[in-house]
């Protein structure tokens, strides 16, 4: 009897261990996948930003300092190899478009322009599935931390060698309050 009640409590202990081995390498896999996510994002709007600079060149020639600056964050971002840099590289070139429609607000009829605003219109689409890739990344690092962080977890994590994962960041540049002026 007492065989067969020690038999079951050690099923029990392989049949959790299998589970939560099973969990955190789920979660591990997910968030491969959100920062592969993240990553297609950014790559799109880079692919976008030549299409961006050359429709705006036509109308706006004297800006080329902004334009240069766009083209090679746009390289570096083709160039980064791990999340944090292209998350900061992209940060920058965010920023840097941004001060690109500020500059097209001087052109009535570049704002008009059709190809213009597509451009606009898809930057901005792609803003928000790369806000939303973020999301989900940090989402599911919490996740995976909870999971290696609590018991029993944390020991089928220690077992695991697995650590915790960094989150996202915003950077303080973008925690600032945007002031509107009219």
């Amino acid at each position: 009897m007492i065989g067969i009640i020690i038999l079951g409590v050690i099923v029990v202990l392989v049949l959790i261990f299998i589970g939560l081995y099973n969990r955190i390498v789920e979660l591990e896999n997910r968030i491969d996948n959100a920062a592969s996510q993240i990553d297609v994002q950014l790559k799109k709007r880079a692919d976008l930003v030549p299409n961006l600079v050359e429709t705006v060149k036509g109308y706006a020639a004297h800006e080329k300092g902004i334009l240069e600056t766009i083209t090679k964050l746009r390289s570096e971002l083709i160039k980064a190899k791990d999340l944090q840099t292209k998350t900061k590289v992209g940060n920058q070139l965010q920023e840097a478009l941004k001060s690109l429609f500020a500059v097209a607000e001087n052109y009535p009829t570049l704002k008009a322009n059709e190809n213009f605003l597509q451009l606009q219109q898809e930057l901005s689409d792609i803003e928000d599935k790369i806000a939303y890739a973020r999301q989900y990344f940090n989402d599911t690092v919490l996740a995976f931390n909870n999971t290696i962080e609590k018991f029993p977890g944390n020991i089928v994590a220690k077992m695991m060698n697995k650590k915790e994962k960094p989150y996202l960041e915003v950077p303080e540049s973008e925690k600032q309050v945007v002031k509107v002026k009219f």
